[in-house]
């Protein structure tokens, strides 16, 4: 790792450089979000494609459980980085990768046993019970491949290696690409055949990491004799990473929600707001990977008190996101019907995901504040804000904006619930950025 990067280099230069590897790699996780929906869709059965769609809280259930030492572990090791202490980063990353193992397997006994109340709770009908449960089931036997995926993902890029990490991502997205149209349709194992490959592909991200880190990696571990740390380093990965993996629960959560609001008005209507998802997270995941490309040098300049590149950063990133988001989501709002026929041909299922593509895409500007905001309090290790934003846009204040907006005004209340929760959570994240971190910049 060069420190020329966090020290010497341009603000905008550094943050560019560390961004575009980790936003090229989500642009290959987004295709493959997408080509997996595409294969699943191409079966030409509804069911199946609803059911896919009610297992997808699963694997971003399984992405939240990993995030939290991911994460976690990430704004640690950038803030210690800041503080040139190479031996507790080392400590640090050995524990994450470790713990995130251990984690991991727990998890799979726990979905497993609790398989079909589970598979009940997030919305499954007599038609979609046995896709879901094809495609809940592998992911649970692979969940501490999943899991531990995210881990060096996140720690090489705190450590700089923004390419490294990249290629690692596109390699197990690739895979996965490569193998569902094979596994769905050749083999015809449907909804099983799409977690599998899923699985696999993680499987070749997390051999890739590993190699990286013993061969390359300056000052990260895999090293079991290197595990034990201090109880205020654990303190602190989970004080930052719980409420990074809670973004993903409330996400989890909130579609398991719609999906049940969606439930009385047929399955058409799940299996289009399944596939609206997926298509907004081509705005979604660019304004994500924006914000995280920022996030060790927000870790770095705070962890070494550096407050005029902190707050030069802090500027650039501001602009740049929001210009971008309303770029994306003009696009996407244009492009809705195209993208919908994209992927299934039933007029009906077009005509509401037109519609439902919009307004999920709207309010895309102030999801990428939101998003920013979320990363800087994790970053600079802020807990208390961290962990309100995690719970808000995808959570409580998406929740009560859901009940209200559908007992208000029914089934249009459902799809114009998530764009009024995210103007009421970019307001909760101005008032605590101006009452926390205001002073951490001046």
């Amino acid at each position: 790792m060069e420190n020329e990067i966090f020290e010497n280099e341009k603000v905008s230069k550094a943050y560019i450089r560390l961004s575009l590897p980790l936003v090229f790699s989500l642009v290959v996780t987004l295709i493959y979000n997408l080509a997996d929906t595409f294969f699943v869709a191409q079966t030409n059965d509804t069911n199946i494609v609803a059911g896919v769609s009610l297992g997808m809280p699963v694997l971003t259930l399984l992405m939240a459980l990993g995030n939290i030492f991911a994460q976690g572990g990430a704004s640690l090791v950038s803030r210690l980085l800041g503080q040139n202490d190479r031996q507790a980063i080392r400590r640090a990353s050995s524990f994450c990768f470790y713990i995130t193992i251990f984690t991991g397997i727990v998890i799979a006994i726990v979905m497993l046993v609790f398989r079909v109340p589970v598979l009940y709770v997030i919305g499954t009908s007599e038609e979609t019970f046995s896709h879901a449960s094809d495609y809940y089931t592998y992911l649970a036997i692979g969940a501490p491949v999943t899991m531990l995926s995210f881990i060096h993902s996140n720690l090489l890029r705190s450590e700089g290696m923004s390419k490294e990490s990249m290629i690692g991502t596109v390699l197990g997205a690739l895979v996965n690409i490569v193998l569902d149209p094979i596994f769905i349709s050749a083999i015809g194992w449907g909804a099983a055949g799409a977690a599998i490959a899923t699985v696999i592909g993680y499987l070749c991200s997390d051999v890739y990491f590993m190699v990286i880190v013993a061969k390359k990696s300056n000052i990260l571990s895999i090293n079991p004799k290197e595990i034990r740390i201090p109880a205020k380093h654990v303190r602190q990965i989970l004080l930052v990473g719980i409420p990074a993996a809670i973004t993903n629960l409330m996400q989890s959560a909130g579609v398991v929600m719609m999906n049940q609001f969606l439930l009385p008005f047929g399955n058409d209507k799940i299996a289009a707001m399944g596939i609206v998802l997926k298509v907004s997270m081509i705005v979604l995941l660019l304004l994500t990977g924006f914000s995280f490309g920022g996030q060790p040098l927000f870790g770095y300049y705070y962890g070494s008190g550096d407050k005029k590149r902190l707050s030069e950063l802090f500027s650039f990133c501001i602009r740049f996101i929001s210009a971008i988001a309303v770029i994306l989501s003009a696009a996407v709002c244009l492009a809705a019907p195209a993208l919908m026929r994209c992927f299934m041909s039933d007029e009906s299922i077009i005509r509401e995901g037109t519609l439902m593509l919009r307004w999920q895409v709207i309010t895309m500007v102030f999801v990428g504040i939101i998003i920013l905001m979320t990363i800087i309090f994790q970053s600079m290790g802020k807990a208390v804000g961290s962990f309100i934003l995690s719970i808000s846009r995808q959570g409580v204040v998406f929740l009560i904006v859901l009940l209200i907006a559908y007992h208000t005004v029914g089934y249009m209340g459902i799809i114009i619930s998530q764009a009024i929760a995210d103007f009421f959570t970019v307001i909760i994240a101005a008032v605590l950025f101006r009452t926390v971190l205001y002073k951490e910049f001046h």
